[in-house]
């Protein structure tokens, strides 16, 4: 099969991975006119396709248990303690049908961004602010159970402290307002909160808070004759309408509307009907309205129409013991993107823009690139059969992250928003470790002037990843991996080990090659980096996926590491 040529723009100012040995000459072991081995062993029988049936009730049953018992760890406190006041009840639904941590934790980081007033800056003002308020509730709330527990510090949680504070933490005597019958009476302890406005509740709302068995402990509630110390002590307390006449405290009783109050002069007001006190109460039970929908709709947005394709790969190269090099490879199909004639030549552009946050959508960093295609109109057809690549070179410190990747035609409008998740491994130095293992399309010496810089430079070497790992028969297959933290020889501080390259075809457990090369035989190699570089001829190989595995041995530590990928020869 004839080999399709790949495009790539060169773009400068991208950034450079650490030094590297000279690529190695192709060495007779790569020939692959090799007699079939003796001993073969039968090839694994394919995977039987299976059927999901539904759960019995008993499997349901030990699925639901399992799920009671897993969430009965710092999961369980999150969202019974920490979020119990504000998370929706849908949130609440879907965070219980999670059947993995990951998704947990994907979930918690998309709870705190829904309600961050600025995603992109480091700070969560939202978050900080809640777990002030839970601080505060337990420092001052608490009586025998916990203050966040405490009515007034769920409500201090939840909407915040209040715009004003009428307390009365001994009780003792108190006049009724009018709305609540007038007249003196003598109180339990209690306190009003009010709020000028509440989302999702209105404005003056306020809140009663009575401790009718004198232990600190503040009850919310809807009546407010609750708080009154002389209710049920006859003919002490009365109201006004009582001392008149108009009225009895034994009425008082007979209420329907859920109080003990008495009979206000003038008319009961409309902040005082029994249905707008139970309305408010219900409200005031339940999570508060998510603010930022925008923001909830940029989370959950994916385009789904007019995609433009393209692939993604990210490598990772040590440069020192804290910092890893994250190469970002982007490549587009040029048949894929759209042309326009434009002084004479026929021209594409892409605007691409990549953004790395931590799992809480911290930014860490962004990079973006106007990406221009210039080709003469009477190659157009013929170079549309090739392809795009682009490369960004991000050094990163270990850890988790999370990489967006956005990419727009501007002629044709076609976007596209690849999200993945960043492993950025860390390198100990007490443990054989590698870098990723690519399959590359080139590799090459650099110039002396070109080492260090420029898109696919990883030290003096140009290793241009081949996206999707397939190739043709008449190409060359470039394997590149770096190995590090050998146990050196006590003499002459050099590894003691070997490479072992085995290929076996998808499904088989027959090596098609195997060979093994002492790490003496690799120029430059050193107990802190091995690294290898090989070409591989494929035109003896016959199409089809294959397997290939790359094993170091470290025979001075004992130690053992094994890197695999597949690849398809067309």
């Amino acid at each position: 099969m004839k080999s399709s040529k790949t495009l790539w723009v060169s773009l400068s100012g991208l950034s450079a991975g650490a030094g590297l040995a000279a690529i190695l000459a192709v060495a007779p072991w790569l020939s692959l006119d090799v007699a079939a081995q003796d001993s073969k062993k039968k090839p694994a029988a394919a995977p039987r396709e299976t059927v999901a049936k539904p759960l019995t009730d008993r499997q349901r049953k030990a699925k639901e248990a399992r799920l009671k018992k897993e969430l009965e760890t710092p999961w369980k406190k999150w969202i019974n303690e920490d979020v119990g006041y504000i998370i929706t009840d849908e949130e609440r639904k879907a965070f219980k049908q999670f059947a993995t941590d990951e998704e947990r934790e994907q979930f918690v980081e998309q709870f705190w961004l829904r309600r961050d007033p600025t995603p992109d800056t480091v700070e969560n003002e939202y978050k900080e602010e809640h777990y002030r308020r839970i601080a505060y509730a337990n420092e001052h709330y608490a009586s025998g159970i916990p203050g966040w527990k405490a009515d007034r510090g769920r409500i201090y949680i939840t909407f915040g402290p209040p715009d004003e504070i009428d307390s009365h933490p001994s009780g003792g005597s108190y006049q009724r307002p009018t709305a609540e019958g007038g007249g003196e009476t003598s109180t339990y302890p209690f306190e009003d909160w009010r709020y000028r406005y509440i989302e999702g509740i209105g404005n003056d709302v306020n809140i009663e808070f009575v401790d009718p068995t004198m232990t600190g402990e503040y009850r919310m509630t809807m009546d407010p004759s609750e708080k009154d110390a002389l209710l049920y002590v006859p003919n002490a307390g009365l109201t006004l309408s009582e001392q008149m006449g108009l009225s009895t405290k034994t009425a008082r009783f007979q209420r329907t509307d859920g109080t003990h109050l008495g009979t206000p002069l003038g008319g009961t007001p409309a902040s005082m009907d029994q249905f707008t006190r139970l309305e408010q109460f219900a409200k005031l039970q339940k999570a508060p309205p998510v603010k930022f929908k925008d923001l909830e709709a940029a989370v959950n947005t994916r385009i789904t129409f007019n995609v433009l394709p393209m692939l993604v790969r990210v490598d990772y190269v040590r440069v020192t013991e804290t910092s890893v090099l994250a190469n970002v490879t982007v490549q587009f199909d040029n048949r894929d993107l759209q042309f326009q004639s434009k002084e004479g030549v026929q021209k594409s552009v892409i605007n691409l823009f990549g953004r790395i946050t931590t799992m809480t959508r911290r930014p860490v960093t962004t990079f973006e690139k106007p990406l221009e295609i210039t080709i003469a109109p009477e190659l157009l057809q013929k170079l549309a059969a090739n392809r795009s690549i682009y490369q960004q070179s991000i050094p990163l410190a270990p850890g988790r992250y999370r990489l967006n990747v956005v990419a727009k035609d501007i002629v044709g409008g076609n976007m596209n928003n690849y999200e993945v998740a960043l492993d950025v491994p860390h390198f100990d130095e007490e443990k054989l470790a590698s870098s990723s293992l690519i399959l590359a399309d080139t590799l090459e010496k650099l110039p002396t002037k070109s080492i260090g810089g420029g898109m696919f430079a990883i030290g003096d070497t140009k290793v241009r990843p081949r996206l999707g790992d397939k190739f043709s028969k008449d190409e060359k297959m470039g394997i590149y991996l770096q190995v590090y933290n050998f146990q050196p020889d006590e003499k002459t501080q050099k590894p003691q080990g070997e490479i072992t390259y085995q290929i076996s075809k998808v499904g088989s457990t027959e090596n098609v090659l195997d060979f093994t090369e002492d790490l003496t035989k690799i120029p430059n190699a050193s107990a802190s980096q091995v690294t290898i570089e090989k070409l591989l001829p494929l035109k003896n190989m016959a199409p089809g996926a294959y397997t290939l595995r790359v094993k170091a041995t470290d025979k001075k530590g004992n130690q053992t590491l094994q890197q695999q990928t597949n690849f398809t020869v067309n």
